[in-house]
């Protein structure tokens, strides 16, 4: 029996031990974040299933052959791949051609964007003038109110577009810019263009985490406000510019709510384009067949997605760095 005792005496010591417990903590720690890993991972891979899966077949799909969309032993991976689709997606799109009219289109109204987005930013983040906090407020409301609410005013607009009976007065009647992206190129010139109350807000966010100590460096030096503006403070508003940039020729690319509310040509937007790649396959390959003739669609929609693929693969790094430091700051 004193063996025993003092077996149990020496056990007991030896579970309550510093040592041995640090050792215990730590096991359960690591136990802990490797279930927690392993809980994320599975999470992560759920969620990018969710997402990339109708991504993934439809690629894949695009691949497929007559035969390989009718067999049942067929899933993702085509036994008898073929790209007729592509040629013909190519040629129904008139592919190259309508690409170089969207990409003129986009990063025009890009280059709008960024340069009165980030002045009306600049402006409210800098200066003090009347009204400020209710201009401020309609850049707020850009952003809240859906544009879908005020189609009609905007469609009315410029169908009859006389601002100030100065198109009657040179032309002795309003004029009809629909059909052009004029309407466009007019929203966005004066800030209310696609997401423009969204950049003018990511602007004045980042402009107000500046040290101002920048500027009172600049005047004291003798530059002008213009000069800071472009040749100081726009410079150090690279990141946000970026991040503007591609929302900006991202959202214009993708848009088919303004393109189709102004009625502009499909040869000058690619997206809206993909509407009619079905009908246009269907009449001019005598098809009546839904199952093949959705088939050509989707290599349609791979061709658009692909130019935005790659924007953000070669802009990856710098569009990251973009979100990081704006809309954050201040």
């Amino acid at each position: 029996m004193a063996k025993l005792s003092a077996s149990v005496k020496t056990l007991r010591e030896i579970m309550t031990d510093p040592e041995v417990e640090n050792d215990r903590r730590r096991t359960a720690n690591i136990l802990k974040r490797f279930l927690l890993a392993v809980f994320r991972f599975v999470v992560l891979i759920g969620i990018s299933y969710v997402i990339l899966g109708p991504i993934i077949g439809m690629v894949a799909n695009s691949f497929f052959s007559d035969e390989d969309a009718y067999s049942a032993l067929v899933y993702l991976i085509p036994q008898n791949p073929t790209l007729d689709r592509y040629k013909t997606a190519l040629s129904e799109l008139n592919y190259w051609s309508t690409l170089g009219n969207t990409t003129f289109y986009i990063v025009v109204l890009m280059l709008l964007q960024v340069f009165i987005c980030s002045m009306v930013g600049y402006g409210f983040a800098r200066y003090e003038f009347p009204l400020k906090k209710v201009f401020f407020a309609c850049v707020v409301l850009m952003i809240v109110i859906p544009p879908n609410t005020i189609m009609l005013p905007l469609y009315m607009t410029f169908r009859t577009f006389d601002p100030f009976g100065l198109m009657t007065a040179i032309n002795g009647s309003a004029v009809n810019m629909l059909g052009t992206p004029i309407p466009m190129y007019i929203m966005t010139l004066f800030g209310t263009g696609l997401r423009s109350g969204l950049y003018i807000y990511i602007f004045n966010q980042f402009f107000r985490g500046l040290p101002k100590e920048i500027e009172e460096a600049a005047f004291v030096d003798g530059a002008g406000m213009w000069y800071t503006y472009f040749r100081i403070m726009l410079i150090n508003a690279m990141p946000s510019v970026i991040t503007v940039a591609i929302f900006s020729l991202v959202w214009q690319y993708n848009d088919t709510f303004y393109a189709n509310l102004f009625l502009i040509e499909d040869r000058i937007v690619i997206s809206k384009r993909i509407s009619s790649l079905a009908s246009n396959v269907a009449n001019h390959l005598q098809l009546n067949d839904p199952t093949i003739i959705q088939l050509y669609t989707y290599a349609g929609i791979v061709l658009v997605v692909l130019p935005v693929l790659l924007l953000y693969i070669l802009l990856q790094k710098q569009f990251i760095e973009g979100v990081e430091r704006t809309g954050i700051v201040g």
